[in-house]
This record gives C-alpha cells, sequence and structure tokens, in this order.
C-alpha cells in the first residue's frame, strides 16, 4: 500500500494540472486578463479622458491574451 503512491509533483514549468485544475487554471487565466488589461485601459482613459473606449478595448484584449494563454498552457496533450 505504500508503494501505491504517486511521487509529488516537482513543480516544474512542464506540468499540466487535469481534471478540475485546467479548468480553473483556464478560468484564472481569462479572468485575470480581463481584470489586468481592463485596468490598464481603465487608466488610459483617465489620462486621455475618454468614456470607456480603452477600458472596453483593454478588457477584450484581456480575453483575446487569456484565450491565447489557455491554448499554449493547456492546449496540446501530452
Amino acid at each position: 500500500m505504500a508503494g501505491d503512491q504517486k511521487p509529488p509533483s516537482t513543480g516544474g514549468s512542464d506540468d499540466v494540472p487535469s481534471g478540475a485544475g485546467q479548468g480553473w487554471t483556464a478560468l484564472s487565466y481569462l479572468i485575470a486578463g480581463m481584470l489586468v488589461w481592463g485596468f490598464i485601459g481603465w487608466l488610459v482613459d483617465r489620462w486621455l479622458d475618454t468614456s470607456g473606449i480603452a477600458t472596453g478595448i483593454g478588457i477584450v484584449l484581456g480575453m483575446a491574451g487569456g484565450i491565447i494563454l489557455v491554448v499554449r498552457k493547456l492546449g496540446t496533450p501530452q
């Protein structure tokens, strides 16, 4: 029984989470991209005194960047 245990993960960059871990990773990439780039867009809106256009563009760019990260990290099976 003691020999049936899996060794702990090394935590390297090639480790791909399985199951629910992939879902949480994908969700966190998408939300983080939207928040970070949306905030950058909001700062640009404040700087240029526009009415939310840069915020919307930042959110869309953040979503696109998050999708690209998800495809790169989780899209190719190993």
